[in-house]
């Protein structure tokens, strides 16, 4: 079913994951008088390891212009010999394929200069131990982001890969174990500060504002990657 595209001049955004950190972050920047700004997650009862309910709601939501999926961040850690098979699939069902799927049925109702932001993460390529699960998701995702640019164009498909961010994902850490995390990334990083979750949203600002760039993955990552 098609929708008829009455939003008279206004841009619409979906956010998926947009009820913390950095798409909540993404979801305030966007929000004013020209916006149309649309918020699913878990919380509102959008559930992107099952692709009925993903279908639906985007038939409830019909034509749009901008898709940004930050949804499904966690991945169990530790080595390939520890970590239970079935959370590590888990783990894909949700970042990966929720986000493949997410993707393949906004595109029916994506207006053709639009655009889908997907997220990765600096594990993709920065070889870290313990976190197999994490990275293979992520360069995963890297790696289709280009061929979804291919293939649904004129739709601009993009990903951002952030770094260490402050968010509710550290949440359940103990204060003084996240404290110096954050201390000892700070003095690490060549930008000398950690990410905060407005500093990542900038990227997908980027990704959606500029009609020339398309299957690329924008890193913002204080400069993790380059050491």
């Amino acid at each position: 079913m098609k929708h008829n595209h009455t939003k008279q001049n206004k841009t619409t955004f979906v956010i998926v994951g947009g009820t913390s950190g950095i798409g909540k972050a993404l979801a305030m920047q966007l929000k004013n008088e020209d916006h149309i700004v649309h918020i699913a997650s878990r919380h509102t009862g959008l559930d992107i390891s099952d692709e009925k309910s993903i279908c639906n709601y985007f038939e409830s939501i019909g034509v749009f212009d901008h898709l940004i999926v930050t949804a499904g961040s966690f991945a169990p850690g530790g080595k390939v010999t520890d970590v239970a098979t079935e959370d590590a699939k888990t783990a894909f069902d949700t970042k990966f394929w929720g986000s493949l799927n997410v993707a393949k049925h906004a595109a029916r109702y994506i207006t053709s200069n639009g655009s889908i932001t997907l997220t990765t993460g600096m594990l993709s390529r920065k070889v870290v131990a313990g976190t197999y699960v994490k990275t293979a998701i992520n360069a995963a995702l890297e790696s289709v982001t280009k061929i979804l640019a291919k293939e649904l164009s004129p739709i601009r498909v993009n990903a951002v890969s952030p770094g260490l961010t402050m968010t509710d994902a550290y949440k359940n850490m103990d204060d003084a174990a996240r404290a110096t995390m954050y201390d000892n990334a700070k003095q690490q990083l060549p930008a000398g500060k950690v990410g905060e979750a407005e500093d990542i949203a900038m990227g997908y600002l980027f990704a959606i504002n500029n009609p020339y760039v398309t299957g690329s993955v924008i890193d913002i990552d204080g400069g993790a990657l380059l050491g």
